[in-house]
């Protein structure tokens, strides 16, 4: 069983507390995208990452700059975004950094698919950039099944805990026999499941922490989870759906 969440906008570089494990699998397909963001214009850069001026000027400095192989953080310490901060990876317990090793894979529009060890460098680029590199008309494109291939275990069983944007990289190449199941998380208001973009991020953190916390390798090992209220909703719930709610604060 496979996990895949994806990448957050904010990152840090972190060389030393946590030596990476290895070199992402798709290291040369992310050079050609460096060599080509960094002979964008930066009014074209800018464009590209759709942000503020200080943001840009970070980022073009960044890739100006870039060394794919030198002074590498961990990717599952390099992201700081919500997801991450309620996974809590620095503080994990023996054997929960050997778990998502093994059944968690990050979407990156940059890197394609990152082990959580895997060493990378801070940069910008989400997967729904309109990047067009080497006559793909955008990431996707860019991409193809590769990301698809690199997810997949002969389990063939894939949880779904990244965002629409990253997951429909992977959703496309879906094949007979595979078992895809995706995770919603919503607020009970009048009867109704309202889902909540940043508690969404919350959830997804916590049910990444929660199945390394139990080693889990089944799908049906995901219908335990609790944290902050959240219950397995069977009722809203199918094979390929699976709902967690909690009563709106």
């Amino acid at each position: 069983m496979r996990l895949i969440i994806a990448p957050a906008k904010k990152m840090a570089a972190d060389p030393d507390t946590l030596a990476p494990a290895g070199l992402p699998e798709f290291l040369d397909k992310a050079e050609r995208l460096k060599e080509w963001i960094g002979g964008l214009t930066y009014a074209e850069q800018k464009a590209l990452w759709a942000c503020s001026d200080v943001i840009a000027r970070q980022n073009a400095e960044r890739f100006a700059h870039m060394d794919l192989h030198a002074n590498l953080t961990p990717a599952l310490l390099a992201y700081e975004g919500i997801q991450y901060t309620y996974m809590a990876p620095a503080v994990f317990e023996d054997g929960q950094i050997d778990y998502v090793q093994e059944h968690l894979r990050i979407l990156s529009g940059f890197y394609g698919v990152l082990r959580p060890l895997d060493g990378v460098v801070p940069y910008r680029l989400e997967m729904q950039a309109k990047a067009q590199v080497d006559g793909h008309a955008n990431l996707y494109e860019y991409w193809g099944d590769a990301l698809y291939g690199a997810v997949m275990d002969e389990s063939r069983v894939l949880v779904n805990l990244a965002s629409k944007e990253y997951s429909k990289a992977v959703e496309r190449y879906l094949q007979p026999g595979d078992t895809y199941i995706t995770c919603v998380f919503g607020e009970l208001e009048g009867g109704k499941v309202r889902q909540k973009g940043v508690y969404a991020k919350m959830a997804r953190g916590e049910m990444v922490r929660y199945l390394a916390s139990i080693r889990a390798d089944a799908p049906e090992q995901l219908k335990g989870f609790d944290w902050s209220g959240y219950a397995f909703d069977e009722a809203r719930s199918n094979e390929q759906q699976y709902v967690f709610t909690r009563p709106a604060s």
